[in-house]
């Protein structure tokens, strides 16, 4: 009955949390912009987010939406459709 209490959380890291910052910014650039942005944006995310104790999900997002474009970008660039869009044709 007389068991201590456990010990209190550590204070959180010194410095300005940017997690959701990095991740949204990796998110909105990955899907619109380029793809490289986005994965740099997202491993930013992580690295607040292992960094603040935060979930990483908003940066792994951001890594999958900026491969994804590369990806895409790399297939239409192949298919030598990329400078023609269809109302051009």
């Amino acid at each position: 009955m007389n068991a201590p209490y456990p010990p209190p959380p550590p204070p959180p890291a010194a410095g300005r949390d940017r997690t959701t910052l990095w991740g949204v910014l990796g998110i909105i650039t990955g899907l619109l912009c380029c793809g490289i942005l986005g994965i740099v944006f997202g491993y930013l995310s992580i690295r607040d987010a292992k960094r603040f104790g935060k979930s990483p999900v908003l940066g792994w997002l951001a890594i999958a939406f900026g491969v994804i474009n590369l990806v895409a970008s790399a297939i239409i660039r192949s298919r030598g459709n990329y400078y023609s869009p269809y109302w051009y044709r």
